[in-house]
């Protein structure tokens, strides 16, 4: 039977006779008098310890449980929750059970990752068919000392953060594998920036200890300057020296895993429905449809009814990482499954339904509005993040913050961390030199973030995301005016503004001079189009050199109104001459921001 979740109370570590009183629903004389029964003599105002108040609470019949520190708090809400975690978090207690912890390996490309999962798998899988190795299923499992671990074997964290926009986070740990020779790399600092939004523990896998140039004291530094101290500096992240080569360090990597996994309890109740998420899908010509599952709570058995997304179907069979043929999967498994009719999406999460009717509608609702899914809630911008605070949507506001030089990137993260009101604070996910590129929009969608550039301009993949998925992308020239609209933004007194859209990208390739006019840009168009009555930027490596109108737009002799993509044409710009050959020339037109 379910518990009565009205007995239970949360105390705080210090509470007054009438709180307490009034939170387990007793006149406040009869806590004075169950206090005295212990031999503590308290007035109606006093105070009491958490320990006092637990034993008096307990003894008239409530269950209780500490509140939650202020860092504790402020952690858990800067992080939402995807769906099949506040399944768990409604489970009954009693119900649950630990499971297998779920890792995924991020980090720079050339670090190792894919030859350290490879060791991996070869020393601790269960041998299966030809040569010993598993066939690839995007995930697998494990079995280091009697103890399972899930590993997702993704191509890094742009599909891990991917997964995650879709609210389908699937990962209990992250491994960040940084090489001893190259260091902490932009890469390795985007992971870093991933795995921390997501809120998941990270352990680092040092590796390459054993080649010329190592030098993990370095590493460790560059960390530490990263956010990750490890815990022999007195931090709370475990750096673990490996080499994927020589299978080094391998065992001390494993047992890292599961120290973090007890830290943080990793629980699920395997008596339920099957609920959890899509690792990859595929079809194939004879046996059809076929995904990879990994369950996260619940149980899924063969002849279950699943709904995922838009699709929908009964499991007809039921395979493990190591291609054998199975009955059931419990949490933290993943499983190769048939039967489902469409081919879903990685990181679309699926459910168990009692029947095809049920499965039916559901996924044809699914259908209908498929254009909106990934979208877990509608992004947020400046002007309305106070609007989000006032009705408790949120707690904080998320920036990326890219901008061009070391120089300036130091004045505008310390003037931004000091920014924020009571209730309402500043989180900086990430914060790097370099234009805003298509990662970044990406951890801002699964972030509700905002993209911040100083000095900089986003590529053409981020815009165009960034336009899809609703995300906003502000761009400064000066570090006050960046600042003082964040400020007004946290104090609800930033008013809608005018934005910038990107309607085409021309390349310089020759530099004419015109007599009485001066130079003119020999430009091929790239994307887009070139509109005569637009704006328009040089962009000269990642540096923005003129921003400013048009003057003169031409298609060979003719002047025109506009030039579309894969044409040639001639630009002049107002106030500026100093063209090079290989400029970037940006046209945008000013769209009022709704």
């Amino acid at each position: 039977m379910t518990e009565d979740k009205s007995t239970r109370v949360i105390v705080p570590e210090l509470v007054t006779v009438r709180e307490l009183a009034d939170l387990i629903e007793v006149s406040p004389i009869a806590v004075i008098k169950q206090l005295m029964a212990n031999g503590v003599i308290a007035n109606i105002n006093q105070q009491i310890d958490y320990e006092t108040a637990a034993i008096v609470a307990e003894e008239m019949g409530r269950e209780v449980e500490p509140q939650a520190s202020e860092e504790e708090l402020e952690d858990k809400s800067s992080v939402a929750l995807p769906e099949w975690r506040k399944i768990i978090e409604e489970e009954d207690e009693t119900d649950l059970e630990q499971r297998p912890p779920v890792v995924a390996i991020l980090g720079h490309v050339d670090h190792g990752k894919t030859s350290l999962l490879d060791v991996i798998r070869r020393a601790n899988v269960v041998e299966a068919e030809a040569g010993g190795i598993t066939q690839h299923i995007g995930a697998y499992q494990i079995d280091w000392e009697g103890r399972p671990i899930t590993f997702l074997d993704t191509p890094g964290h742009e599909a891990f953060t991917a997964m995650r926009a879709r609210g389908a986070q699937s990962t209990d740990i992250v491994v960040l594998v940084v090489a001893a020779d190259d260091g902490v790399m932009p890469q390795t600092k985007e992971a870093i920036a991933h795995a921390q939004a997501a809120g998941v523990p990270i352990v680092v896998a040092l590796n390459k200890i054993d080649v010329t140039g190592a030098n993990p004291e370095r590493v460790k530094q560059q960390l530490s300057d990263s956010g990750l101290t490890t815990d022999e500096w007195d931090g709370d992240t475990m750096v673990v020296p490996v080499s994927a080569k020589d299978s080094t360090g391998i065992d001390d990597l494993l047992q890292a895993i599961l120290l973090i996994s007890e830290d943080i309890a990793i629980n699920a109740n395997p008596n339920a429905d099957g609920t959890g998420m899509v690792i990859e899908s595929k079809i194939d010509k004879n046996r059809g449809v076929i995904a990879t599952l990994l369950v996260q709570n619940g149980t899924l058995r063969k002849g279950d009814i699943v709904v995922v997304g838009g699709a929908w179907g009964r499991m007809r069979a039921m395979f493990s990482h190591s291609g054998d043929s199975i009955d059931e999967a419990i949490p933290s498994c993943p499983v190769e499954v048939m039967g489902l009719d469409v081919a879903p999406r990685a990181g679309d999460t699926f459910k168990t339904v009692e029947t095809v009717r049920q499965a039916r509608t559901s996924a044809s609702e699914t259908h209908k509005s498929q254009k909106t899914i990934g979208q877990i809630s509608p992004m947020v911008d400046l002007e309305s993040i106070f609007a989000e605070f006032e009705s408790g949507k949120t707690q904080e506001l998320n920036l990326v913050v890219k901008v061009d030089v070391q120089g300036s990137l130091e004045p505008i993260v310390n003037s931004l961390e000091q920014l924020g009101t009571e209730g309402l604070k500043v989180r900086l996910l990430h914060t790097e030199l370099g234009n805003i590129n298509e990662n970044d929009v990406l951890l801002a969608i699964a972030s509700r973030a905002i993209v911040i550039g100083f000095n900089v301009t986003p590529d053409t993949s981020a815009q165009n995301l960034a336009r899809t998925k609703g995300v906003s992308i502000r761009e400064y020239q000066v570090i006050y005016r960046l600042v003082e609209d964040v400020e007004k933004a946290l104090q609800g007194l930033l008013e809608p503004e005018e934005q910038e859209v990107v309607v085409g990208e021309a390349e310089v390739r020759e530099v004419f001079k015109i007599s009485k006019i001066g130079q003119i840009a020999g430009c091929y168009m790239r994307s887009g189009e070139f509109r005569r009555k637009a704006l328009a930027r040089v962009v000269r490596g990642d540096k923005v050199i003129h921003d400013g109108s048009i003057s003169s737009l031409k298609h060979e002799k003719d002047d025109v109104n506009q030039v579309r993509k894969g044409f040639e044409c001639g630009i002049g710009l107002k106030g500026f001459q100093d063209f090079e050959i290989g400029d970037a020339l940006q046209c945008y037109v000013l769209e009022e921001v709704r």
